[in-house]
């Protein structure tokens, strides 16, 4: 038995003593009045740690809290255990058929139930009332190490299939259990150690569910707003049922498929459909005889610009021409650029924009008149005209392409009959199981990181170190005006992940440990190891997905 000894902790610089085995709980204790919000974990040189882990070496260790990216999450995570143990408290275990977390909504997660209860408010009001009898009481939220084996038999017993299905292409022979008050549940991810950090939540039914409000990073004490994009919503709800016809509605059953070679007809099944939408679009585009401006509007990777080219073929094959224009042409000239409250460059803002020559240019296109349409010099900085003249002839359209498509302002001179606005993301609904949820965010950020690589020369590390700036640029630029959109088109393929998986995973070890971007990366490895990887060779050259690996027919 090794000797008890005294392990030297640094912390914001300064060496502290501990004795060897202190709890990581008992030392952010000692630290928590320095931050407004609870510790949830500790990163130990680069490693997350959850706060029943001890000590056991030198170390240098920072705190985690729900402002970290790490800390939010693991906030949601614990929250959504809360949640199912005081509903199977409430319901009866034996009532409950069906009770899966699908995806996040305006600062919550919508969440569906079946099952023999009725599904109200007053019952979602007995369960919020039971968490936070839980979160009072400080019940410890326990990790278990059990056989992969023992896992799948313990979630068959328990009714939660997709779990057991998922272990099956486990290579690992141990999982991770968690238990709280004797329910037992698997979690992708870090827990928080006791109900008792659970106190910000709320539960409202919602459409044909409910669903769990939460904080947000920015403010970890207080609730998100609730202000859910019925657009988006009603996409979402097709895309599952979509994904359900496919039956690819969760990681197992997309490995099941995989595995037994049922790859190349997912992918051409589901290509098909995204092509019927594309089709569906330019039909209804052509049937309203004033558009003359298609705007379209997506956050980064959301593949805008193979949709792009997409689209013009489907505009055609209904007798339209379409020409491509690109609004980055319109920016500023560099001098006259705003600059962030960190004094950078802010390119995102409508300010970065010649709003009021755009406008111009478009309403002389729209009189009839010729055009001579500028490019944006890059390296410059200037914008430049080299004799790129336009003029719209009967039907004639422009298919615009860019970050502020969908905000009036930035077309503010331009009829509304003459507008059809496209809202484009990668919306994914395929889940690791019913109580983890993927969030589209991560499918974005993993095409991100492959492109970046493949056509930028970047490291995954600079990708994942840029992610935030970009997030923050769409919370404000796109995100408010998505519900503006004529239509909602989702770019989110079933089988992307697993064929990003085989790009990606070199990248993302290639990311240094002792960098501030390890942990990130280290979280996607292990996301991406529940998917089996499938090739590309299947994929076509027109597949939304060749923007990011390569290999496509449009020059993207």
């Amino acid at each position: 038995m090794e000797e008890k000894r005294t392990i030297r902790v640094t912390v914001d610089g300064a060496e502290y003593s501990y004795p060897y085995g202190t709890p990581y709980r008992t030392i952010a204790a000692d630290f928590q009045d320095r931050y407004p919000y609870d510790i949830l974990l500790v990163n130990r040189g680069g490693k997350l740690c959850e706060l029943h882990k001890v000590l056991d070496r030198d170390c240098s260790l920072k705190m985690v809290t729900a402002q970290d990216k790490p800390g939010i999450q693991t906030y949601e995570r614990s929250a959504v255990f809360l949640m199912l143990k005081a509903f199977y408290d409430v319901a009866g275990r034996e009532n409950v058929e069906h009770l899966s977390v699908e995806y996040s909504l305006s600062s919550a997660l919508f969440i569906l139930a079946k099952g023999n209860f009725v599904l109200d408010q007053a019952l979602l009001d007995r369960v919020e009332a039971r968490m936070r009898e839980l979160s009072t009481q400080a019940l410890p939220i326990e990790k278990q190490s059990i056989s992969t084996d023992d896992a799948m038999e313990l979630f068959r017993q328990a009714g939660l299939v997709h779990k057991a299905q998922l272990f099956n292409f486990r290579i690992n022979s141990r999982v991770n259990i968690y238990s709280l008050d004797g329910f037992l549940d698997y979690f992708y991810g870090y827990m928080a150690p006791d109900t008792s950090y659970i106190r910000c939540f709320g539960l409202e039914l919602f459409e044909n569910g409910f669903v769990l409000r939460l904080p947000t990073q920015k403010d970890p004490g207080h609730l998100g707003d609730f202000r859910p994009s019925i657009k988006v919503f009603r996409e979402l709800s097709q895309s599952t049922l979509r994904s359900q016809a496919l039956n690819a509605s969760n990681v197992a059953e997309l490995n099941t498929t995989i595995a037994q070679g049922g790859a190349t007809p997912l992918i051409l099944a589901h290509e098909a459909m995204m092509e019927k939408k594309i089709g569906d679009i330019a039909a209804e585009i052509a049937s309203r005889k004033d558009v003359r401006f298609v705007m379209i509007a997506g956050p980064s990777s959301s593949g805008k610009t193979t949709f792009s080219h997409r689209l013009s073929t489907q505009l055609r094959s209904c007798g339209l021409r379409p020409h491509a224009i690109a609004t980055d042409n319109y920016f500023v000239d560099r001098d006259k650029t705003p600059r962030d409250e960190n004094g950078n460059y802010d390119f995102e803002g409508l300010g970065a924009m010649d709003v009021e020559q755009f406008n111009t240019d478009m309403v002389r296109l729209l009189k009839g008149e010729t055009v001579e349409l500028p490019t944006f010099n890059f390296k410059k900085g200037a914008r430049e005209y080299n004799g790129n003249f336009l003029a719209l002839g009967e039907g004639d359209v422009l298919v615009i392409e860019g970050i502020h498509c969908l905000n009036d302002q930035f077309t503010h001179s331009l009829p509304k009959e003459s507008k059809y606005r496209i809202y484009i993301s990668c919306l994914t609904t395929l889940n690791i199981d019913d109580h983890n949820r993927i969030p589209t965010t991560d499918a974005r950020l993993l095409r991100r990181i492959e492109r970046d690589a493949r056509t930028r020369g970047h490291s995954a590390q600079a990708t994942i170190r840029m992610w935030p700036s970009v997030r923050r640029g769409e919370e404000n630029n796109i995100f408010p005006f998505q519900d503006s959109a004529d239509t909602i088109f989702n770019s989110a393929l079933i089988y992307e992940t697993a064929l990003l998986k085989p790009y990606v995973q070199p990248l993302l070890f290639g990311v240094p440990r002792d960098s501030e971007e390890y942990i990130e990366a280290k979280r996607l490895l292990k996301f991406l190891n529940y998917f089996l990887s499938i090739p590309a060779d299947d994929v076509p050259k027109t597949s939304l997905m060749r923007e990011f690996i390569g290999g496509g027919c449009y020059h993207v």
